[in-house]
């Protein structure tokens, strides 16, 4: 039995009321309780998931000054690479053992939101990178609105609640490399102890030993999902949102076994962010006598900017 619950996207986008009810109840349940679900009946082809961990092996299997070439400054990180041990959890020195790439919103219809992300960066000695990278950044996104629309329904919100603030967010697809471990590493870990800032994060390639997850009894218990499935958790800023009824959960990514060390790890996270102007006030339907309000009023891009620069990303 996993410790994560699994959920499965058709019942909510069914025709039948009452399995609608079903997937609403179950994902609610498991976010209050554990903020993680392992979700099947996604948008995502078993052909296109092929297709992404093709094109970012390709990438990451680059020579380094290759890849260099596609780390731009000044951004935070938010478009293109990021090079070995920058990244560092909340709290923490020690950066983690890893390297990744931003695939970032493609805006529809809006200039003001155009201007104010940076350009996805283009990887010109792989012809089907950035395509592939854009097509699973578009399904994922799909995805993750109707997931924000059982949860909507879950507190108490008009279904679409959600839509207006998602629409041309300022989401991030992650693929991220995970090296072989070729010494001891000093203190460091593949991904240290954190909460996620946004509002949802829907991570493919949970599928080996490694994610872990710290339950409210403050155990770690492994999270793997099935090869079809995508594992989804609760980020801070809906954690904000919901007066914490929807739990942002601390999860890490530990080093594998010593007769692991020689073998590389890949996930790629998709985290749903909203546009920056969202207020993350906490909701009235979520604040009573019982559950006093917790946070201080801000919107999501200036706690976006916050948790940046308390990752090292970004400079005060």
């Amino acid at each position: 039995m996993s410790a994560i619950p699994s959920v499965d996207l058709t019942d909510f986008v069914s025709e039948y009321e009452g399995r609608k009810e079903k997937f609403t109840k179950e994902i609610g349940k498991a976010f209050e309780e554990i903020g993680f679900v392992a979700l099947s009946g996604h948008f995502l082809s078993e052909e296109l998931v092929e297709d992404l961990y093709a094109e970012i092996k390709k990438f990451f299997d680059l020579p380094q000054e290759v890849k260099n070439n596609y780390e731009i400054e000044g951004i935070g990180g938010q478009r293109g690479y990021t090079s070995f041990g920058k990244e560092h959890a909340k709290g923490r020195k020690e950066g983690d053992l890893k390297e990744f790439w931003h695939f970032g919103q493609y805006v529809g219809g809006d200039a003001k939101l155009a201007a104010e992300y940076p350009d996805n960066v283009i990887v010109s000695e792989l012809p089907k990178f950035n395509e592939v990278g854009k097509e699973a950044y578009k399904m994922l996104e799909k995805t993750a609105k109707y997931v924000l629309r059982a949860l909507a329904l879950h507190l108490g919100l008009e279904e679409n609640y959600f839509d207006e603030y998602i629409k041309n967010g300022n989401s991030i697809l992650r693929p991220i490399h995970y090296p072989p471990i070729t010494s001891e590493p000093k203190n460091a870990v593949r991904a240290a102890a954190h909460g996620d800032i946004n509002l949802i994060t829907l991570l493919m390639g949970a599928h080996g030993r490694g994610l872990q997850v710290k339950n409210h009894n403050g155990e770690w218990v492994d999270a793997i999902a099935r090869p079809d499935q995508l594992m989804i958790n609760v980020g801070d800023m809906l954690s904000r949102l919901t007066n914490n009824k929807l739990k942002s959960t601390i999860h890490q990514v530990v080093n594998p076994p010593r007769e692991l060390w020689g073998t590389s790890r890949y996930s790629i996270p998709f985290f749903m962010h909203p546009i920056s102007e969202m207020l993350l006030n906490c909701l009235g339907e979520c604040v009573d006598a019982e559950h006093p309000k917790q946070f201080k009023d801000i919107t999501a891009g200036e706690f976006l900017h916050e948790r940046l620069i308390e990752l090292g990303l970004k400079k005060a």
